[in-house]
């Protein structure tokens, strides 16, 4: 989709792949001898780490996922690693004034990873970790989280646990989660569970308005949610491709892209992902201005509710 586009881009060409961890070797060498100038992928960690064992790399490389290994050569990372919206969460929520925390998490691998970014991170910046709750079925503890000045809830869940848990926990407290939290706007009565929580996700999910998502066609049929995520990688990836093939990183980036506004360090793409909020069932990011209904204006003022009326 970003290829057709995009002006003057580069065209693609696909190799499938059954088992990245032992083909992608073979299937790089195949793209290089059929005269790649550039390569995106592959996606999965095993299938990065078998791109890395190749010492130089002779065409710019854009991994489709994050490896903590320093190059030097041709080969780039960008990927959606939850962690790194969890250090997000942390970092904002301590510009927002906020002092400690109580962590909200399950006993899978995924929320152990998040509440050990968010700590991490949390820690680094000042903050105070509370006390770290592990949800496995008592309500109790959620309840007891003191609403206190300055306290917050990092919840760190995937979204069937985090609608479970948000109703327990005081609406007094900000809560802050990642995308993981989060499963899409297709279901408002379910996302209704997670009111007033304060989460990051891509522009191409909170903001289908926002000019740099509007020109990309979304996939029809819709894709499931976290295809529709992967897929946004992929537009942005051909686009930070075309950045790193031209040598214009001075030039063209940050990049206001689909997944968030992405720069680079070193030769990792990091990826500034957009502060959002569930509010009546729907996922929006916390700057969003609802459109004006016409039928409200007169004569080019906007029409004050009853209550609001001067007297």
């Amino acid at each position: 989709m970003a290829a057709a586009v995009q002006a003057n881009g580069l065209p693609v060409r696909t190799y499938p792949c059954n088992n990245e961890k032992y083909e992608v070797a073979a299937l790089y060498q195949q793209a290089l001898k059929a005269g790649a100038v550039a390569v995106a992928g592959p996606l999965t960690q095993p299938g990065v780490a078998a791109l890395v064992a190749i010492q130089d790399m002779p065409v710019t490389t854009l991994a489709l996922n994050v490896v903590e290994m320093p190059r030097s050569d041709a080969l780039y990372f960008f990927g959606l690693p939850p962690e790194s919206e969890a250090r997000q969460v942390a970092q904002w929520s301590t510009r927002q004034g906020l002092l400690s925390a109580t962590i909200v998490r399950t006993d899978s691998v995924l929320s152990k990873r998040l509440a050990q970014a968010f700590a991490d991170s949390w820690k680094r910046a000042g903050g105070i970790v509370q006390s770290e709750i592990v949800y496995g079925g008592d309500p109790l503890p959620l309840r007891l989280i003191p609403a206190d000045p300055g306290n917050m809830v990092f919840l760190a869940a995937e979204s069937a646990q985090a609608r479970l848990i948000r109703p327990y926990i005081n609406m007094a407290l900000p809560i802050y989660a990642t995308s993981q939290a989060f499963a899409g706007n297709g279901s408002n009565l379910v996302n209704y569970d997670l009111a007033e929580v304060r989460f990051v996700d891509m522009p191409w999910v909170v903001q289908p308005d926002h000019p740099a998502v509007m020109i990309y066609a979304h996939a029809s049929p819709p894709l499931p949610h976290d295809m529709e995520r992967l897929y946004a990688l992929g537009v942005d990836a051909y686009r930070l491709l075309q950045v790193l093939y031209q040598h214009d990183m001075s030039n063209a980036l940050p990049l206001d892209g689909v997944t968030g506004k992405l720069r680079l360090n070193g030769h990792v793409v990091e990826r500034e992902a957009v502060l959002s909020v569930m509010r009546e069932g729907q996922g929006l990011a916390m700057d969003y201005k609802p459109p004006v209904d016409p039928k409200t204006l007169s004569t080019g003022e906007a029409k004050l509710p009853a209550e609001s009326q001067p007297r």
